[in-house]
């Protein structure tokens, strides 16, 4: 199948899991930046070859958190101090201490949420239909294959240079990813 400008990008296939992360640090050494990697396992030391940055989920978590627990709070103030204060037993209408469960449960709930939309947004989902999943070959991501796709989009991307340089990487196979 030759090359098209309708192509997603190469896609190269390793059989053992240090291949691929010796292939990937090597292809982001490169200078390559638009590729992902692919294993059907966690592989101890992929995420460094593949270059990826800092999470910012813990902020995001950390800021859910902060406004679930300014709500539980506001929220309470404002209907046991300004919206309808009842003075019971002579205690303070702004008694903090009786606040705590529920500014603790709307913490641990707004942290939740904003943990699983944060990583939704940030993972690109839902994502339906993705070109990989057109070759036949990335089936066996899930079970025994690794993976390492360079995009088209990648500056350093040259259809023939790219396709040689991933099988001096020792690829299996190096298919063409249609979109």
């Amino acid at each position: 199948m030759s090359m098209t400008t309708e192509n997603f990008g190469l896609l190269a296939e390793f059989v053992e899991p240090d291949e691929l992360v010796e292939a990937t640090a090597r292809i982001y050494d490169t200078g390559y930046r638009d590729f992902e990697a692919y294993a059907p396992m966690p592989v101890e030391g992929l995420p460094e070859a593949v270059g990826f940055p800092r999470s910012r989920m813990p902020l995001v978590v950390l800021i859910g958190g902060v406004v679930g627990c300014l709500t539980g709070f506001g929220m309470q103030y404002y209907l046991t101090v300004i919206d309808y204060p009842l003075n019971i037993g002579g205690r303070p209408l702004n008694s903090w201490p009786s606040f705590v469960p529920v500014v603790f449960e709307l913490t641990v709930l707004f942290a939740a949420l904003s943990a699983v939309l944060g990583m939704l947004a940030m993972n690109g989902l839902p994502r339906p239909h993705h070109p990989l999943f057109g070759v036949p070959q990335f089936d066996r991501v899930t079970q025994d294959r690794f993976f390492v796709c360079i995009r088209r989009t990648d500056p350093l991307f040259h259809e023939q240079t790219t396709r040689e340089f991933l099988q001096r990487l020792g690829a299996k196979e190096v298919i063409d990813v249609p979109l």
